[in-house]
């Protein structure tokens, strides 16, 4: 009886906790949503003080008691265990960093976030050089106080994708990335012509959005418990699996854009949403890792959203909803969403050379955070590795180094999860596939509850109950491999470019 009210009492701590932290998203989400410009120091102070306060409960004598009394404990249910384990890794991870550290970080990055805007919109690097800089230098600086094994940048992977190192990445991405280049110089060498010229016509905002609202409402996103908005970056947020929010952002002369950020983004909120109810109180009602996240985004925007089978159903309807396209067929609607062309902006890039985007900025964040890439050469070391790898050349700095927000709130070793959402969103597929064969033609008949029900049912359920490696093996029987993306991009790809 005594063991089960401390649980409660835990639990109702780590409520608090939850409480707080949906306080602090709120506060972000509106800062990118909806405050004026000049609101940004008042709600910078604000977000650096409710953070503080949740650093201290993270890090409170309080939980230290509840860690050890818990760790001292035989016969605990396998979440409270996982609820424990999580408390104890973010206890020591925030303990050694001096609390007054870590709240000048959190109201650096808020600014830093601020002027990042500003700078991608007049194309300056120079406006967001010294932001960057504290951001780089606060996470070395935190890097030291936590420590590191073999290389300084496998502390910061860990906390998004805990157990992957710079040593298997380096491996796994060496493989992904022989595999691409390879394919792509087949695709230059196909005599196949693919053109997504259609999709650059006149298509007025609203009309977009009502597509996107349209296909969220197919793809089971719950509007009485979400939300979508427009910002300059689209991104998902939730303060509870009860309010989950995305955000969108649009261009009339890119109808793809718009259209797969959606996808995208409610493939991220449909994962929050399905948490249930259950993992409250525990810290672990959220994703499983960043890399998991985005596998659940990656395999709706991708394996399903430009699929023949998804759009078997939806270019009906896009033809009814857009005269753009009208004379548009349904083979070169197709191919023209899955054109394989070297870009220099990630959030568009094909589904194929993706990862390759992802790989450069792996490679230029290893380089920072050990010291071999200085801040202010940035622009030039970015511009150089994608003239090498993609044979693209940005001409200003809003399309180049300042295309992404992440490292404006510091968060180094996030990228690597986009590419890792690839791998693990196809071995998901191939275990989907065996347990239902027909998957694919409900999908084509418009019915994708069968497949949100069954990410819902293997994946999404266990917040972050499991890790990811755990989750992966519990959900597919094998660990993490490489080759059931490489055998489905081949398969796609090959068909449409005939090779």
């Amino acid at each position: 009886m005594e063991l089960q009210a401390k649980i409660e009492e835990f639990k109702n701590y780590l409520k608090s906790m939850e409480d707080l932290r949906g306080s602090i998203a709120l506060l972000d989400w509106d800062a990118r949503v909806n405050m004026p410009k000049k609101g940004i120091e008042g709600r910078s102070d604000a977000i650096a003080y409710l953070s503080g306060e949740y650093f201290k409960m993270e890090t409170s004598d309080k939980m230290r008691e509840f860690v050890e009394y818990f760790e001292a404990q035989e016969g605990l249910d396998h979440i409270t265990k996982a609820a424990v384990k999580n408390c104890r890794k973010n206890y020591d991870l925030s303990k050694k960093i001096p609390e007054s550290r870590y709240i000048e970080f959190v109201k650096a990055s808020s600014i830093s976030g601020a002027a990042w805007e500003e700078a991608k919109e007049k194309s300056d690097f120079s406006i967001f050089q010294p932001h960057l800089q504290k951001m780089v230098d606060f996470k070395k600086e935190f890097v030291e106080y936590w420590g590191y094994e073999e290389d300084k940048y496998d502390t910061l992977l860990d906390i998004y994708e805990p157990g992957i190192t710079v040593k298997k990445l380096d491996e796994v991405f060496g493989e992904l990335k022989n595999e691409l280049v390879d394919m792509l110089k087949k695709i230059a060498r196909s005599s196949v012509k693919v053109s997504s010229e259609c999709f650059k016509k006149s298509f007025p905002k609203k009309e977009q959005e009502e597509f996107s609202i349209f296909l969220l409402n197919k793809m089971e996103f719950d509007f009485n418990a979400g939300r979508l908005d427009e910002s300059v970056h689209p991104f998902t947020t939730n303060f509870s699996n009860k309010d989950v929010r995305i955000t969108s952002h649009y261009y009339e002369n890119e109808f793809r854009s718009a259209l797969f950020s959606a996808v995208h983004e409610g493939g991220h909120a449909i994962y929050e949403q399905d948490i249930p109810d259950s993992l409250r109180g525990t810290l672990l009602g959220t994703g499983a890792s960043m890399g998991i996240h985005e596998s659940q985004s990656r395999f709706y925007e991708n394996i399903i959203g430009r699929s023949q089978h998804f759009w078997k159903y939806f270019y009906s309807e896009a033809i009814k909803r857009f005269s753009q396209f009208e004379e548009v067929s349904f083979e070169e609607f197709y191919k023209g969403i899955n054109e394989v062309l070297p870009s220099l902006i990630r959030t568009e890039a094909d589904e194929l050379s993706y990862s390759i985007h992802v790989i450069i900025r792996y490679e230029i964040e290893k380089d920072l955070i050990n010291g071999r890439v200085k801040v202010q050469d940035l622009p030039k070391v970015w511009n150089a590795k994608y003239k090498e790898y993609l044979g693209v050349e940005p001409s200003n700095d809003a399309e180049g180094v300042l295309q992404d927000v992440h490292w404006s709130d510091g968060s180094f070793g996030y990228f690597p999860s986009y590419a890792l959402g690839n791998l693990y969103g196809a071995q998901f597929l191939n275990k989907l596939t065996k347990d239902i064969p027909n998957i694919f033609k409900d999908i084509e008949a418009g019915n994708l509850s069968t497949l949100h029900t069954w990410l819902k049912d293997n994946i999404h359920c266990y917040g972050a109950v499991y890790e990811p490696q755990e989750l992966i093996k519990k959900v597919t029987g094998e660990e993490l491999k490489a080759k059931y993306f490489i055998d489905y991009l081949k398969e796609k790809y090959g068909k449409i470019y005939n090779f």
